[in-house]
């Protein structure tokens, strides 16, 4: 497969799907949403929810799984509002304190995410916390500390020797609409 994405990544709540949309429509390309809520929903798993770290990597897998099959059934470019950089940052996020951590399966996930990345995707977009925050139904949850956390693991991924796809970080006082959709487009 020939890179052919654009990947938005961001923690959630960050304004990536309405953005990924807009990109879409102004250069005329698809815009590829990814499953995550049903992927959880198909195990039966909340992704809210704690979970040990063998049930947290597990379910990771699927994920991006999942969402590879999606992006590979696109024959041109597109955008998508999630990447496996994100799905690495939710994974680490997870870990804290006393969480029993099998490393070398660890490791394992992240060399397979960033594998997925550079297939897929020929530019990645790092979407910043800063659009406010307005509670939704059926969104995720608006923790802005573990919003900022994630964020903070994304950038941490997107310059790791492992990824070799260009990476374009939005500013976080672009806030306009028609601002960050040329951020994206001359990333």
């Amino acid at each position: 497969m020939t890179a052919r994405g654009i990947g938005l990544c961001g923690s959630h709540r960050t304004g990536k799907t309405t953005l990924a949309t807009l990109v879409a429509e102004t250069r005329g390309i698809a815009l590829v949403k990814t499953t995550t809520g049903k992927v959880f929903a198909a195990h039966n798993l909340d992704p809210a929810a704690e979970m040990d770290f063998a049930t947290r990597l597990w379910i990771q897998h699927e994920i991006v799984a999942e969402a590879l099959k999606i992006w590979q059934k696109e024959d041109s470019n597109f955008i998508t509002d999630r990447t496996p950089i994100d799905m690495m940052a939710y994974t680490l996020g997870d870990i804290q304190g006393n969480t029993q951590v099998d490393f070398a399966e660890l490791e394992k996930y992240l060399d397979y995410c960033f594998m997925v990345t550079n297939e897929v995707f020929h530019d990645l977009a790092v979407v910043q916390p800063a659009i406010p925050l307005v509670p939704e139904e059926g969104k995720a949850r608006l923790n802005k500390a573990y919003i900022e956390h994630l964020n903070i693991l994304i950038l941490g991924l997107c310059s790791d020797e492992r990824l070799h796809c260009p990476v374009h970080i939005i500013p976080r006082d672009v806030l306009d609409l028609d601002e960050r959709i040329r951020e994206v487009i001359r990333g």
